[in-house]
């Protein structure tokens, strides 16, 4: 399930204040400063820190492709 484009050009990290974008394979959304990403379940993002996962740099140069 995709998340709305209009949604995403609301949101941002709120770690950051940065752009966010989207993983589709992993349905996340991620933050590229705060090398995180955050769920998204049932089409609803989940942006609390708490529940993101860290980006390893191989994550990060797969994202960037």
């Amino acid at each position: 399930m995709a998340v709305d484009p209009k949604l995403l050009e609301l949101l941002v990290c709120p770690l950051t204040k940065g752009a966010l974008s989207w993983d589709a394979a992993n349905n996340e959304l991620v933050s590229r400063l705060a090398r995180i990403a955050y769920p998204v379940r049932d089409g609803i993002p989940v942006m609390l820190p708490s529940e993101a996962r860290s980006l390893s740099d191989e994550e990060l140069a797969k994202l960037a492709r």
